[in-house]
């Protein structure tokens, strides 16, 4: 029961930190329906600037955290400001943005591994070593601490969306752009702004990630972003509250899958998840189903 207790917790905590890379993707999506496939990438390009800020500038790792996430909103504004406004603006097809969005996965990961080689850089110690111990269970500090972000993260990105001016820009662009822009709503700065958010989330997600797991390399990015991105689609892509359920979901079933002897498989059944789910319920546990006007 122990065991199962600890592989119940450690699910939470990877899960915890899918739940907030796939925020970023369902925000994206919501806005401009697209998937950006280059999110994933920032998670690594958040894990570089931090150990840059810490080993050649001697931030302490708070700091060196903040300027992490700084420049991953920075990344993403001039991703979207460069490669996906000007297809937008030209009405072109959504399989354009889509190609366009790997390719810049794929530049990332090469120009990364270009400038920094393939080697893994280690990430220096984040949180306590000591776990605290709950009767037969261990729980790492690290662990309570990145639940206890992602979830006050996304009770405080919902009321954002739901209470600001901006929140309600956000909606409106998602539900008629055209509309939303004749009442007078800046649809370019909206949608920056929503890149700008996504990727700041990301950046956050590589601080834990690389605080449980600490070492960085180019392409630490690509399978965390796939697993985000089957559980945003699995919890419902668009919903930040479905974006939560699919994370948690993915990362218990991969410590379930692991607590039974078959961790090798563990990303089989990610990607078996998301077939089952593409079958069975393509709008997800809390997406709804999306009308297209011919």
């Amino acid at each position: 029961m122990s065991v199962f207790l600890n592989q119940l917790i450690n699910g939470l905590h990877v899960g915890s930190i899918y739940a907030l890379i796939a925020l970023g993707y369902t925000m994206v999506y919501g806005i401009v329906r697209l998937i950006n496939f280059a999110h994933g990438d920032l998670i690594m390009v958040g894990a570089y600037a931090v150990l840059f800020c810490i080993t050649l500038l001697g931030f302490p790792i708070w700091l060196a955290a903040v300027g992490g996430i700084l420049v991953c909103a920075a990344f993403g504004v001039t991703i979207e400001r460069v490669a996906y406004r000007p297809l937008r603006q030209r009405n072109a097809p959504r399989i354009s943005a889509l190609i366009t969005a790997i390719g810049v996965s794929f530049l990332l990961e090469n120009g990364f591994q270009l400038l920094f080689s393939a080697t893994y850089r280690t990430f220096p110690s984040v949180f306590p070593a000591a776990p605290l111990k709950i009767g037969e269970v261990r729980v790492a500090v690290g662990t309570l601490v990145t639940i206890s972000i992602v979830c006050a993260l996304m009770v405080l990105l919902t009321l954002f969306i739901q209470r600001t001016r901006m929140g309600k820009a956000m909606r409106a662009v998602s539900e008629d752009t055209g509309a939303a822009q004749l009442m007078g709503i800046n649809i370019n700065r909206t949608i920056t702004f929503t890149f700008a958010v996504g990727s700041a989330l990301a950046g956050i997600a590589s601080v834990l990630y690389c605080a449980a797991y600490p070492q960085a390399t180019p392409t630490m990015g690509s399978m965390l972003g796939l697993k985000a991105f089957v559980a945003a689609v699995l919890g419902g892509i668009g919903s930040i509250p479905g974006a939560m359920i699919g994370g948690f979901a993915i990362g218990l079933a991969e410590a379930l899958v692991s607590a039974v002897g078959l961790s090798v498989w563990k990303d089989g059944v990610v990607f078996a998840i998301l077939i089952i789910v593409l079958l069975v319920k393509p709008t997800g546990i809390l997406g709804r189903s999306m009308q297209e006007k011919v």
